[in-house]
């Protein structure tokens, strides 16, 4: 792939972007401000690389040159050896271009908003859905992304027994869709006496974040009620109605956002994991007619298929979609995980 002439399309863009982000009427709009900003994060990531390439090739032809000319055996071995260092470098980022430049999936450069929820296990399943809440907040964290709640039902033992979150950054949903499914631990729970290994779940589904300009959602077909917020077992947290619950009337789906003290920002953040859900619908229903063969062959990836069991007696994680096994959970569930999606990514497509 000549990587010159995808480079030579993107240059004129990018300075167009510069303008506009520049007048004062984008910055007035934030929908398309932010809209116009990832865009050029993009094409400035592609430019980044490509600059990178063409260093390490340069850098590639001097030791060439140099191995040429040298006698030394000694050197000769040093410089061969930092050859194939380079090699290595131009075949990663020459990997990393083709993928940015030829995207398997238009959505790909989308933010995401992840709902995860304790599914059988009681307690022990909210507790776990809490930890798996942290181990891709760290995990966002490594990738210079940034997370933010939406919407949690503590438990009383202080696990979650649902936490929906927002994940915004560089080709996001490119990565986390790959976690979409049921996860299962089996471990031995801090309030079992008797040693006993317990088997809990936990739900994950990933969404591509919907912008408004993504689907039209009508009003009067919106049922919005503003009540109070709750805490553990129903308990009251807060007497003033800022907790908004939206009903989307043709379709059931319904959403409940209280985290915010604001009724606006709990509409506004309601509202944004309505979108997301809708949109997901209709791109799982188009994705259902486009592909249904290839879902055959490796799944839906939907949340009611079991993707990943977490054995921390055996300290093994496996993915069953792939069929392979990685050790060191401490460190997998501190946000080691870029290892285990790519692979997914290399056999899942």
């Amino acid at each position: 792939m000549d990587f010159s002439i995808a480079l030579n399309k993107i240059l004129p863009r990018l300075k167009e972007l510069e303008n506009e982000l520049q007048q004062p009427e984008v910055n007035r709009d934030q929908i398309k401000l932010a809209k116009l900003n990832r865009e050029y994060a993009g094409l400035n990531t592609i430019k980044n690389l490509y600059d990178s390439l063409t260093q390490n090739q340069q850098v590639l032809s001097d030791l060439q040159d140099s191995l040429n000319k040298e006698t030394n055996l000694e050197l000769r071995t040093m410089i061969e050896e930092e050859m194939d260092k380079i090699k290595n470098q131009l075949n990663n980022l020459q990997a990393e271009l083709k993928e940015l430049l030829e995207p398997k999936d238009p959505l790909d450069g989308k933010n995401t908003i992840v709902e995860i929820r304790a599914g059988a296990g009681g307690d022990e399943a909210a507790l776990f859905a809490a930890e798996i809440f942290r181990m891709y907040a760290r995990f966002a964290e490594r990738q210079n992304w940034h997370t933010a709640v939406l919407s949690s039902n503590r438990s009383e033992l202080g696990g979650y027994k649902e936490i929906i979150f927002e994940v915004t950054g560089q080709r996001v949903y490119s990565y986390l869709k790959y976690e979409s499914g049921v996860h299962r631990v089996q471990r031995v729970p801090d309030t079992e006496k008797n040693g006993r290994v317990h088997t809990s779940t936990v739900t994950v589904a990933v969404l591509p974040e919907a912008e408004e300009v993504d689907l039209d959602i009508k009003p009067e077909d919106l049922k919005i009620e503003a009540t109070t917020s709750s805490g553990h077992g129903g308990q009251s947290v807060n007497t003033t109605y800022s907790a908004i619950r939206i009903v989307h009337l043709p379709t059931g789906l319904t959403v409940i956002c209280q985290d915010e003290r604001s009724q606006k920002q709990n509409k506004e953040k309601a509202l944004a994991v309505l979108r997301s859900r809708l949109w997901a619908k209709q791109e799982e229903e188009l994705r259902q007619q486009r592909d249904s063969s290839r879902r055959a062959q490796i799944g839906s990836g939907d949340r009611s298929e079991k993707i990943r069991t977490y054995n921390f007696p055996q300290d093994r994680l496996t993915d069953h979609r792939i069929k392979t096994n990685w050790h060191d959970l401490p460190s997998i569930m501190d946000g080691q995980l870029m290892e285990i999606i790519n692979e997914c990514k290399k056999q899942l497509g």
